[in-house]
């Protein structure tokens, strides 16, 4: 199955600077990341540039209302994201309990493999 990581993140990705990560902390994100793909779980990953450069695109029955970033909701915006191809939710959180981050908040999401999803 398939699963994304939503990783949500507030003001840091808004920042026109964001605080950058120590080298420590970089050594250990990398080595995660290393296992992940020596695992074969990782399909695809990214860090979303910030919602002050996205749009969001609302639709009420035929109207669509393009809505321009930043978004208000910050606690609620992702940051990044991680494609997984692993056996099963649970096994999507073992990986994920083991991520070396100490803060912020990931979402694991299952996706949907129905015909024309």
């Amino acid at each position: 199955m398939r699963v994304l990581i939503l990783a949500k993140e507030g003001e840091p990705s808004d920042t026109a600077t964001p605080r950058p990560p120590t080298p420590e902390a970089m050594a250990e994100y990398q080595k995660f990341n290393e296992e992940l793909v020596k695992a074969g779980v990782v399909v695809g990953a990214g860090r979303l540039s910030p919602s002050s450069q996205g749009k969001r695109v609302r639709f009420d029955g035929k109207k669509r209302t393009v809505i321009d970033g930043p978004f208000a909701e910050s606690k609620e915006l992702v940051a990044g994201y991680w494609l997984w191809d692993v056996r099963s939710i649970d096994e999507a959180l073992e990986w994920l309990k083991r991520a070396p981050y100490d803060g912020g908040t990931f979402e694991i999401r299952e996706v949907s493999m129905h015909e024309g999803a």
